[in-house]
């Protein structure tokens, strides 16, 4: 099935959304995510593609998120030239994006390059959970650190994938406070079916459903994804 590329979120922070596509994931090991299985080393084939999502972009924000199944490191550099094409022509001004952990020391120079051209970056990390005993060793998601502060130094925004087994009410909720506290957002995942070995589990996804999601549903910098097509990019039925 094709991947939609692009979308518009009307709703919290309303914004263009593009699905790019980058050479991969380097890290590759998170036990959950197969993700990186959106990814090519064939650099035109590439800026074929992301070309054709970028083109819908209208700047009717001023606002662009770009996701790529990875890290925006990992993005071709002819395809980084075409984000800043896009972001001066269409007037955008802030330009969220995603990194792994492992690319944090990159990201002042990133911010640099985009900043000298009045865009502001946002980046965002996939935390999943700030309980580090489990993000590493059920996860395996190669963050090490365990001092949220420290976590977001070099970030914006998190995301935090909820519905494993193990988890709780109480540990969700408690993970949306982290996140809040040192964050500036936080986009929450409910973990859906996949081809890896983790698999959804229903006691806590209704945990969540029941006794979280009321409280942050309306919250203006929380985004919750009961689905992972709800941003309206990926593989859409």
């Amino acid at each position: 099935m094709e991947l939609t590329r692009y979308s518009v979120i009307e709703g919290k922070n309303p914004r263009e959304i593009v699905l790019l596509r980058g050479r991969g994931c380097a890290w590759r090991r998170c036990k959950f995510c197969d993700y990186h299985l959106d990814a090519s080393r064939d650099e035109q084939a590439n800026l074929a593609l992301n070309r054709k999502a970028l083109s819908q972009v209208t700047g009717v924000f001023g606002r662009l998120e770009a996701i790529n199944s990875g890290s925006f490191a990992e993005l071709d550099e002819s395809t980084v030239r075409e984000v800043e094409r896009v972001c001066r022509e269409k007037g955008v001004r802030d330009l969220h994006i995603e990194s792994h952990w492992l690319f944090r020391r990159t990201l002042p120079a990133l911010r640099a390059r985009f900043s000298a051209q009045g865009v502001r970056l946002h980046v965002k990390i996939g935390v999943e959970t700030f309980d580090a005993d489990y993000r590493e060793r059920v996860l395996d998601k190669g963050i090490d650190a365990a001092d949220p502060a420290e976590i977001a130094a070099d970030f914006d925004d998190c995301c935090l994938l909820f519905g494993l087994a193990g988890q709780t009410a109480e540990s969700m909720a408690r993970d949306i406070r982290t996140g809040l506290a040192y964050f500036d957002r936080v986009c929450v995942n409910i973990m859906v079916p996949n081809t890896t070995s983790v698999k959804p589990d229903q006691a806590a996804r209704d945990a969540f459903i029941h006794q979280v999601y009321p409280f942050y549903r309306d919250d203006p910098r929380v985004d919750i994804l009961l689905d992972n097509t709800d941003f309206g990019v990926g593989e859409l039925e």
